[in-house]
């Protein structure tokens, strides 16, 4: 009996169901293709030695045609277990059952069949090899007499996502290439062999589908942290693990004597594997979430570490220029390389870019970077105590970060300075700069921001003087409980908010020392300063009289500019419970 479902009526008109699989016309790349008269989608020929037929080009569809192919068609509001009879009722009504031929892809070989029928309740497709015999091989052996024997043993029957629709461009096979497509999509990147277990008390496609869809197209657009990528990809290697044991361990219970001794050790085993599931599970769901993921932010642990001083305990001056001429290297010797005495020993290397020479450097180094208008596409990974200075104005010495899913600059030194440079941001997810723990000294810089400013995270301390920073989708600085931040004579302005102060974490964390004087915040979006706490401040005020100790007085100088023409100071007292 097909399953009834929202959304969808067993009488909807075939050409209804066509429009709403079909791709827009222009969703696809622009690989080579060619334009087919009847059919309404694209083709490309397959790489490998063998000269195969053209196949649908149908891996290319963008979130919104995904989205609504499940939503609305394939699986509705269907509970986790009811997904294969959905998708099986959805291919019975779509799918052409034979006459079309197909490419037949593993890791291993690619190889030509033609479609004689369809198993839809096992989503497999009932094949012969094609004549004439293609197929295409890292090895040799895969003869037609091999492949003969294979598909004997596999009862000539091979799961639907392993074919690529032959094309054809009278337009009949469309929707079956589309409808392919879509359950190939599916299993590939949506599916966890775990979901069946999960409950059946919510609709699957809200809780798993949406988040999963969006988060792997978040990821091709660049729109998620390399490191949080990783994480997410280690994190479901690490739980299909576990539930691979944790079968494993099910399927040995079963065959155990009830009373036996090894039973209730394999029992506190599955208890164990149990929990870790349910972590991993977690941590994946925050990570698929994509308000979760916002709210929480992503705490990165850096894995670059601090070199330390050379073993010669020499320091190096590393000098940044496109190209350096000689006026420009007269005038750094005499204003900044041979100011002291003695420097005329220290050792100078010369990079053309700013990443190469930062990732060059040790403890007590000095990085100078001269004028001009540099590009970089990776991260500024910032483990030791070092100077990065712009050797003129900021405006004239820019470094601008190419790239969407990584942080411009990320310090965990224990003691850096930066100061004399413009930094800009386009296109970013990431911050300009997060401090994950250290000291951190800004001044005299331009951030030019995209999405968070600057991130100062538990434990670390940041200090920022005549500088400039503005963009921010998100709050120009962000400061995290457990902090230090010292602000004076800055500007922040055109941002959502000018400073996000966060005090959500665990109690154990202080909330930041925050010190603010002369700063200029101004047209931004929200507020200009903005404490979050979990607890409501009025019942903070009831309990006020009870504390005793743990009482932080926060003092906050705003200086607030309008037009030129007006100044006023406002200090604001926080009496707040730690």
């Amino acid at each position: 009996m097909a399953p009834e479902r929202t959304g969808w009526a067993a009488e909807q008109e075939p050409a209804s169901l066509e429009k709403g699989l079909f791709q827009d016309e222009d969703s696809c790349s622009d690989c080579s293709y060619h334009d087919k008269p009847g059919s309404s989608l694209r083709s490309f020929m397959p790489e490998g030695k063998t000269l195969f037929p053209e196949i649908f080009q149908t891996n290319q569809l963008l979130f919104y045609e995904r989205f609504r192919a499940y939503q609305d068609y394939i699986l509705a509001d269907c509970k986790a277990s009811e997904v294969k009879e959905f998708t099986a009722d959805f291919l019975e009504k779509v799918l052409e059952t034979c006459g079309w031929q197909a490419v037949w892809h593993t890791n291993v070989f690619k190889v030509l069949v033609e479609v004689t029928d369809v198993d839809f309740a096992a989503l497999k497709a009932v094949v012969r090899l094609a004549e004439p015999y293609l197929c295409d091989s890292q090895v040799s052996t895969f003869t037609m007499e091999c492949m003969k024997e294979l598909l004997d043993l596999k009862e000539h029957k091979l799961p639907l996502q392993e074919l690529w629709v032959v094309f054809d461009d009278s337009g009949v096979f469309d929707q079956t290439a589309l409808a392919i497509e879509h359950v190939r999509f599916f299993y590939q990147n949506i599916w966890r062999s775990w979901d069946e277990e999960e409950e059946d008390e919510y609709d699957y496609f809200v809780r798993c589908v949406e988040p999963r869809l969006r988060l792997h197209y978040d990821i091709l657009e660049d729109r998620v942290p390399s490191g949080l990528i990783v994480d997410y990809r280690n994190l479901l290697s690490q739980c299909e693990e576990s539930y691979r044991k944790f079968l494993n361990l099910r399927s040995s219970l079963s065959n155990c004597n009830s009373d036996s001794e090894q039973e209730n050790i394999s029992m506190v085993e599955g208890l164990k594997l149990y929990s870790e599931m349910e972590q991993l599970k977690q941590k994946l769901k925050l990570i698929e979430n994509p308000l979760l993921r916002y709210v929480f932010g992503y705490q990165k642990n850096s894995n670059i570490q601090a070199k330390g001083a050379r073993p010669s305990g020499q320091k190096i001056t590393h000098v940044v220029s496109s190209t350096m001429i000689a006026g420009l290297l007269r005038s750094l010797l005499m204003d900044r390389l041979c100011q002291e005495p003695g420097e005329e020993e220290r050792e100078i290397q010369f990079h053309s870019d700013p990443l190469s020479a930062i990732n060059a450097c040790f403890e007590g180094d000095t990085v100078i970077v001269c004028p001009g208008h540099y590009v970089v596409h990776g991260t500024f990974s910032i483990a030791d105590s070092i100077e990065l200075e712009g050797y003129g104005l900021p405006d004239d010495i820019v470094i601008e970060k190419r790239g969407k899913g990584d942080t411009f600059v990320d310090c965990t030194g224990a003691d850096i300075k930066i100061s004399g440079i413009k930094f800009v941001q386009h296109n970013a997810v990431e911050g300009i700069l997060i401090v994950h723990h250290g000291k951190t000294t800004l001044e005299n810089c331009v951030l030019q921001c995209e999405t968070t400013g600057v991130t100062v995270r538990t434990s670390a301390e940041f200090l920022m003087k005549n500088s400039d920073l503005y963009g921010a989708k998100g709050a120009g600085i962000e400061i995290y409980p457990g902090s230090q931040c010292t602000l004076s004579d800055n500007g922040i302005h055109h941002c959502k908010e000018g400073i996000l102060i966060k005090d959500f974490l665990d109690e154990h964390y202080d909330i930041p020392k925050i010190s603010m004087v002369n700063n200029i915040i101004h047209n931004n979006e929200g507020y200009g300063v903005v404490l979050v706490k979990p607890t409501i401040f009025s019942d903070l005020q009831e309990n006020a009289e009870d504390v005793t100790e743990g009482m932080l007085y926060l003092v906050i100088f705003i200086h607030l500019f309008f037009f030129n023409s007006f100044t006023s100071a406002l200090i604001v007292i926080f009496n707040i419970k730690t």
